[in-house]
C-alpha cells in the first residue's frame, strides 16, 4: 500500500504541510500514526481527497478539464507566432499560438493566465524514486 508523509502530501496537494495537518485535524483528510508516531495518508484516500479539491465550475462553459492558474514568465514573439511560458505553482506550461492572440491577451512577463489544456495524447510518466521524494511505497 502506498502512503505519504504529511510533507509529501502537502507537495502533492500544492499546499503548506501545516495546511495538511489542520485538514487532518479537521477530520476532512484521513491519516493513521506509523510505529514511529508520525502521520500517513493512504494513497487511495489522498486520491480521493484530491479529486474532492477540484473546481469543477471554472470559469465559462467548456469541456476542458484540465486548467492551471499561473503567472506569465516569458512571451516569445516573432511576426507570426509567439511562445508563452506560464509558471503554475512548481510545473512549467508552454504554450504556442499566433502573435496576434497573444498580443490581443496582453501577454507579458507578470500577467496573471490559466493554461487550459485539453488534449488527446497525455503522457505519463512514474519519476526516479532515487531523484524524488514526493512518494513512498510500503508493502504489507
Amino acid at each position: 500500500m502506498t502512503t505519504f508523509r504529511i510533507s509529501e502530501a502537502a507537495t502533492l496537494l500544492g499546499v503548506s504541510a501545516d495546511t495538511v495537518r489542520r485538514w487532518v485535524d479537521a477530520g476532512r483528510l484521513p491519516a493513521e500514526r506509523d510505529e514511529h508516531g508520525h502521520r500517513r495518508v493512504d494513497g487511495a484516500d489522498l486520491a480521493a481527497f484530491a479529486r474532492s479539491q477540484i473546481d469543477a465550475g471554472g470559469s465559462g462553459r467548456s469541456s476542458a478539464r484540465n486548467r492551471f492558474r499561473g503567472i506569465v514568465t516569458e512571451v516569445i514573439r516573432d511576426e507570426v507566432m509567439a511562445q508563452v511560458e506560464i509558471a503554475a505553482g512548481p510545473f512549467r506550461v508552454v504554450s504556442l499560438m499566433s502573435r496576434q492572440a497573444a498580443d490581443e491577451l496582453r501577454l507579458e512577463p507578470g500577467v496573471v493566465a490559466d493554461a487550459v489544456i485539453k488534449s488527446t495524447n497525455v503522457v505519463v510518466e512514474i519519476p526516479d524514486h532515487s531523484r524524488v521524494t514526493s512518494g513512498h511505497q510500503e508493502a504489507r
